[in-house]
């Protein structure tokens, strides 16, 4: 048995009732995914428990899965398995999108003395995400969850000071949601005739992320299947 086998045994055995998808492995990591309502009492377990030894949370992070596996017009990306099936090519595009919720949280945690990690993802509700501090089981995430609540719109009940961390006080949205525009809303600039800083509508056009060599590609994909 391997020792991802046996941390993944031994999370069964402890807390197999609060899984809600089977383990999976990436990169020599085990990823778990757990209920929400059951997300303290699993976090303190896997921190606790001595043969697991989950002590420091080294990140939170949010994923938005609204756009999964599409480009920014919410077709499937021309980098991915969908475009190579226009050139012709057979593959598998059974995984190009997600079904599930569109948000969720994704926890990485780290054990110095057994030197293992995991990575824990639990998904959320579309309309208003919302999922427990874990500040209480480990103090690391206090500004981890900050940093989620600022660009994903991720609450985190029972954090103790739930306040932006990277953008202005009087930001409006969240930036790294699928739907926010990369050009923002506004733009701010130094006005010197009223002496501050002020706000106004953008002025920049929007700009595409997509590389021109993968633009013209997918130009060249849809005019092989038009012929």
């Amino acid at each position: 048995m391997t020792k991802i086998e046996k941390i993944s045994a031994r999370i069964n055995e402890i807390i197999g009732d609060a899984i809600s998808e089977p383990p999976t492995v990436s990169l020599s990591e085990l990823t778990i995914e757990i209920v929400r309502d059951r997300l303290i009492d699993v976090c303190t377990r896997l921190r606790d428990d001595p043969k697991l030894q989950f002590e420091q949370l080294i990140d939170v992070c949010g994923v938005d899965y609204s756009l999964y596996g599409c480009d920014e017009g919410g077709k499937p990306w021309v980098g991915s398995s969908s475009s190579q099936q226009h050139l012709g090519e057979q593959v598998d595009t059974s995984n190009s999108r997600h079904d599930g919720p569109r948000f969720a949280v994704v926890y990485h945690l780290l054990s110095v003395n057994q030197n293992h990690r995991l990575r824990l993802r639990v998904m959320l509700d579309d309309d208003f995400p919302a999922v427990p501090s874990v500040v209480s089981v480990w103090s690391s995430a206090d500004w981890y969850e900050r940093e989620t609540f600022d660009l994903f719109g991720v609450v985190f009940e029972g954090h103790p000071d739930l306040r932006r961390i990277l953008t202005d006080y009087g930001f409006i949205g969240h930036p790294f949601r699928k739907d926010f525009p990369i050009s923002g809303h506004v733009e701010m600039r130094y006005d010197p005739d009223k002496g501050r800083v002020v706000y106004q509508p953008v002025t920049i056009e929007p700009r595409v992320l997509v590389p021109r060599v993968i633009r013209d590609s997918a130009v060249a994909a849809e005019q092989v299947d038009s012929d």
